[in-house]
């Protein structure tokens, strides 16, 4: 083999031997973000940090996109030991009970009439750490851990009914803009240039933004506040019949939010404090269960008539179309009796489905499947579900060939670990049929980047014109221009005015008058680094980050939607 070095001889140019080749951490720590390329954790040059592979250009996510699984296994291990979000939370015991039978729409054992359950419910904040203020302006978390007869159900869900973005890649980098800056060491309420960064070039966060900007940005409590998991689900009866379904948990106290002046005035614990001891006095807050459900044609029917999307976290469904239908009801009675065991150790997973309730193709919610059992691994360890406030409370002796690893408390004895013949394992019948439920998905494997679209502005603009009252206009304008003061770039404050023009032109105004920054005109003129710009007058505007050609191939003009025919085959 002549073509190998002679031992001793130098391998590359600079002197080094091939044991020597190495990233030099001097040069990582000192170079600029201009003087990088964006490549996989294995060095392989990416063309896109959010996009992700699906399967067609509406179906679920793809194992082989090494990319995503990369991106997010590695986010999920970013903070040891509390969680890299929801870090700071408040949490109880109590009781879920079916009052009104889905016995019609879902063959899950804990819809028939007059079921009860225990559960568990964990508040929280998103971006601040463990130690953080309790009143932070920021979405609040809202899970319930269903313990039922066949199974732990985990509801996942925040208190608001949308999120910041769709695009599964997406969610590590959108937090990394809420967490401390590296280097200041603040968080956005010094320095909120990275904050509003994000935003200006990820227009498909302004429902999110209104909301958080808005009253419901800073809730008085947990008590006082409703709960949405705010992903489609799909239901599925005893026939194998299917709906889609958005979850919500209406609050029996009512709503009521702290202003942001009064902010100040709270304990950094407040919302715990009022939670425990309204528990402790016996003032036990309680909510209601509620669905909104349509078939399968109506939310193709949905997308070509109003453009609303039944896999977009960034969209919500008409309650005007799409009633609440009430199920139940969950009271909380019960405070933890260690803080850490109970509430710091419980783990849901938005993946912990008992049949009868189904994902669909929503991207940010396949992405979760993975996402939270594995940060759960991580964080707590292999076997967190072993823990008592994590384990099910199910009627039969349940088995599986998971063994071993760290504390494993439950090792199921000398049970053979796989499929035995001399010591057979029983089997209950399949209750759904998944290849129905789940197998109409054909079509090429694509790398997926959603466009910010006219209708992307549509419940944002209703919520600013015939939602928020002249006070509530007022105390929005004062959070945003408040907050915005802090933004040490006043290009990313005009880029910010051009997506609050495409709300209002009455906001966009208003802001420019508060902050005193004129903003651009409109997107029209804009791209984005995060987005495709599916308003651009321009061509050369309309691919994200620069990405040539790849918004015409990869965007077929339905942003991920189930236009019509998506579900051929299926009863209307």
């Amino acid at each position: 083999m002549s073509w190998l070095p002679q031992t001793g001889q130098a391998h590359a140019a600079d002197g080094k031997r091939n044991g020597d080749l190495c990233r030099d951490y001097n040069d990582d720590k000192n170079a600029t973000s201009q003087d990088t390329l964006y490549t996989t954790s294995n060095g392989a040059p990416y063309p896109h940090p959010y996009e992700t592979q699906r399967m067609g250009e509406n179906g679920p996510l793809l194992l082989q996109d090494f990319h995503l699984v990369d991106l997010l296994s590695h986010f999920d291990r970013e903070r040891i030991p509390e969680r890299v979000v929801h870090a700071k939370g408040s949490g109880a015991h109590g009781f879920y009970k079916t009052t009104n039978s889905l016995e019609d729409l879902s063959c899950a054992d804990i819809f028939k009439q007059d079921k009860m359950c225990p559960i568990t419910v964990r508040f929280s904040t998103v971006g601040g750490e463990s130690g953080s203020h309790d009143c932070a302006r920021d979405p609040r978390g809202f899970s319930v851990k269903f313990r039922t007869e066949e199974g732990n159900w985990d509801a996942v869900a925040n208190n608001t009914p949308v999120f910041f973005l769709r695009d599964p890649a997406k969610f590590p980098h959108f937090i990394h803009t809420q967490k401390r800056h590296p280097a200041t060491h603040l968080t956005h309420a010094d320095d909120s240039t990275l904050f509003w960064d994000y935003l200006s070039q990820n227009p498909e966060s302004i429902h999110q933004v209104m909301i958080l900007m808005g009253d419901r940005g800073i809730p008085d409590g947990y008590r006082f506040m409703h709960g949405y998991v705010g992903h489609s689900v799909k239901l599925v009866n005893k026939n194998g019949d299917w709906v889609y379904a958005q979850i919500h948990f209406k609050s029996k106290q009512g709503t009521k939010f702290i202003t942001q002046a009064d902010s100040a005035d709270k304990s950094p614990d407040y919302s715990q404090k009022d939670l425990y001891f309204a528990i402790e006095n016996g003032d036990f807050p309680a909510w209601d269960v509620c669905v909104q459900t349509m078939t399968a044609k109506e939310a193709e029917d949905l997308w070509e008539s109003e453009k609303i999307n039944v896999f977009d976290l960034t969209h919500v469904w008409p309650q005007s179309k799409f009633p609440l239908r009430k199920v139940g009801e969950f009271v909380l009675n019960e405070n933890a009796k260690n803080y850490f065991a109970e509430v710091e150790q419980v783990a849901f997973n938005p993946a912990h489905l008992v049949p009868g309730i189904e994902p669909s193709a929503d991207p940010v919610l396949q992405s979760r499947l993975f996402s939270y059992p594995d940060t759960h691994r991580h964080r707590v360890g292999v076997n967190y579900q072993q823990l008592p406030v994590n384990a099910p409370r199910v009627p039969y002796r349940f088995a599986n060939f998971q063994r071993d690893g760290s504390m494993a408390f439950f090792n199921q004895g000398s049970r053979p670990n796989y499929l035995s013949s001399i010591e057979p394992i029983s089997f209950r019948k399949r209750t759904v049929d998944l290849n129905k439920t789940h197998g109409h998905f054909i079509g090429n494997a694509i790398a997926f980047l959603s466009e910010i679209r006219p209708e992307d502005f549509v419940a944002p603009r209703a919520l600013w014109e015939k939602v928020f009252d002249d006070g509530a206009k007022e105390r929005f304008i004062g959070n945003v221009s408040g907050h915005m003061a802090n933004c040490r770039d006043e290009e990313i404050i005009k880029r910010q005015i051009a997506i609050f023009r495409e709300v209002s032109e009455d906001l966009a105004s208003r802001l420019e008058k508060a902050t005193g920054v004129k903003g651009y005109p409109g997107i029209a003129e804009l791209s984005f680094n995060g987005s495709h710009n599916g308003m651009a007058k321009d061509a050369q505007l309309r691919a994200a980050n620069g990405m040539e050609g790849d918004k015409e191939s990869n965007q077929p003009g339905n942003n991920g939607a189930p236009r019509k025919g998506t579900h051929d085959g299926l009863p209307a």
